[in-house]
C-alpha cells in the first residue's frame, strides 16, 4: 500500500491516494475515494458514496455520511457534524441522499453542524459551533446558529472613519488593491438648508450610465451581488444607512463600508462583488454603465476564477 493505516484502523477502500494516513479506530467503507496527503484521524467514519480530494484533514470524532464531498484543501474541525436526511426517521431512508459539498481550501469549526443539500463555497470559514442551515458563498466568514455571515476572508476594511481616508481632500479618488477598483469622495455643501453632494458623469464618475437601480429594505442578514460582469462598470452609493461591499478581481480582495452619501465606488467589468450587512434604514444607488443584459452576469465563482486565469494567460 501507498497510504498508511493505523493497526487499529480499519480501511475497507482501495480507492485511497498516496501518503494519505488513516489513524486509530477510523473506519472507511469500500466504496469511498480519498485522494493523496489526507489525514483521517482518530475516530473518523467514512460511508461509501463519500468522496474525499487531496490534502484534506479530517479531525477527531467526525462522521462523513453518504452524499458528502470534501474538494482539496478542506480542514474538517473535531466533532463537526454532517447531515444526509432533512427529514430523518428510523428505517426510512430516501430514495437518494442530499449531496453536500464543501470546496475547495473552506474550513469547518469543531462542533459545527452542516444540513444536508448545501454547498460551501471554496475558501469559506465556518465558526466553531456553527449550525449550517443554507449554502455559504466562497471566503464567507459565518458564526451562530443558524449560521450568519459576520465577514469575508483576506479582506481589510476601507471606511469614511479610516485616518488615511478622512485625511484626503474633500473631493479626490482613491486606488484600491483590487485592480481598477476606486474610491471616490464627491464635494459635500452644507448648510441650515440642508446638505448637498454632486458628481458629474465622465469626470468624478468614469462613465455615462444607461441604467440605475435601488436597493432598500434588505434584512441585515441577507448578502447581494455576488456575482461579476463581464462588460459593465457599476457605481455604487448608499444615499442612506451604510452597506458593506466586498470587490474580487481573483487575485486580491478588499472590504469598503459605504456610510456616507459623498462616497462612492467604482467596480469596473470583472470585479466579483458582494454586499452585505445593510444597516436597516440603507438605500443603495447603482449606475450601471449598460442596459441589463443577463449573458454579461458571470454568477457562479469558480467560473469567474477561471475565466480571470485564462484572461491571464
Amino acid at each position: 500500500m501507498n497510504f498508511f493505516v493505523h493497526e487499529k484502523g480499519l480501511c475497507e477502500s482501495t480507492n485511497i491516494g498516496e501518503g494519505t494516513r488513516i489513524w486509530a479506530f477510523a473506519h472507511v467503507l469500500p466504496g469511498a475515494t480519498i485522494g493523496s496527503n489526507c489525514n483521517i484521524c482518530d475516530g473518523v467514519f467514512v460511508e461509501n458514496d463519500v468522496t474525499v480530494g487531496n490534502h484534506v484533514t479530517v479531525k477527531c470524532g467526525v462522521q462523513l455520511w453518504d452524499g458528502v464531498t470534501l474538494e482539496d484543501n478542506v480542514f474538517v474541525g473535531p466533532n463537526a457534524t454532517f447531515t444526509n436526511d432533512i427529514r430523518p426517521r428510523s428505517k426510512i431512508y430516501p430514495e437518494k441522499f442530499l449531496r453536500t459539498v464543501v470546496e475547495e481550501g473552506a474550513s469547518i469549526g469543531a462542533n459545527a453542524t452542516i444540513l444536508p443539500g448545501i454547498r460551501i463555497g471554496r475558501n469559506a470559514m465556518i465558526g466553531a459551533g456553527a449550525v449550517v442551515t443554507r449554502s455559504v458563498p466562497p471566503n464567507a466568514i459565518v458564526v451562530g446558529n443558524p449560521a450568519k455571515i459576520i465577514g469575508y476572508a483576506g479582506t481589510g476594511t476601507n471606511s469614511t472613519n479610516d485616518t488615511e481616508l478622512s485625511a484626503a481632500p474633500t473631493m479626490g479618488i482613491r486606488a484600491s488593491k483590487v485592480t481598477g477598483v476606486n474610491i471616490h469622495t464627491f464635494n459635500a455643501i452644507t448648510d441650515m438648508r440642508g446638505s448637498l453632494s454632486v458628481g458629474e458623469f465622465e469626470r468624478e464618475i468614469p462613465f455615462v450610465p444607461k441604467r440605475y437601480f435601488l436597493v432598500y429594505d434588505v434584512p441585515t442578514a441577507e448578502t447581494r451581488g455576488e456575482h461579476a460582469h463581464i462588460k459593465c462598470h457599476q457605481f455604487l452609493i448608499a444615499v442612506k444607512g451604510s452597506v458593506h461591499v466586498v470587490a474580487d478581481d481573483g487575485n486580491h480582495r478588499e472590504q469598503f463600508v459605504l456610510d456616507k452619501p459623498n462616497f462612492g465606488l467604482h467596480l469596473p467589468p470583472m470585479t466579483w462583488g458582494i454586499q452585505y450587512k445593510y444597516s436597516e434604514d440603507a438605500v443603495l444607488l447603482v449606475f450601471a454603465s449598460e442596459f441589463y443584459d443577463s449573458a454579461d452576469y458571470i454568477r457562479e465563482y469558480g467560473a469567474f476564477i477561471e475565466l480571470v486565469q485564462t484572461n491571464r494567460a
